[in-house]
């Protein structure tokens, strides 16, 4: 089977963050093309964002940052219109992208997501459980 994820911008920023960890591991399998990575320009610029404002880096590095992600990434377009979590629209973008992105697995830490569980025939998992999936295939 061939795993095509989308990575939220929390998995993004940690394996920015830590070379040692499960997002870290996640994003190393999509440049190394054991794992196709969705994504599109909504969760990059949230990633950017969180970049600048919350772990103040500069918009260069932010950029160079966004740029990597693109480079190892297919880039689609969503129409921001999904109305799928109910408890935080921010994520709805993430869903939409996996789903534009005919992706398998949405990889994310956040728990808005997580209880969802599975959106139509995408599973939602944690980094953890993604890369012990990749480990058993």
């Amino acid at each position: 089977m061939r795993y095509v994820a989308v990575f939220d911008t929390n998995i993004l920023i940690s394996a920015l963050l830590s070379t040692s960890g499960n997002p870290f591991g996640c994003l190393a399998l999509a440049k190394i093309g054991q794992v196709e990575s969705v994504t599109c320009q909504e969760i990059l610029d949230e990633f950017a964002q969180k970049l600048v404002l919350k772990f103040k880096f500069s918009q260069e590095m932010a950029q160079a940052a966004v740029e990597e992600i693109r480079s190892c990434s297919r880039f689609v377009e969503i129409s921001a219109t999904l109305k799928a979590v109910p408890d935080d629209a921010d994520d709805d973008m993430v869903v939409e992208c996996a789903i534009v992105g005919n992706a398998t697995h949405i990889v994310t830490g956040d728990k808005h997501l997580l209880t969802l569980g599975k959106y139509q025939d995408i599973e939602i998992v944690k980094a953890t459980e993604f890369v012990a999936l990749l480990s058993q295939s």
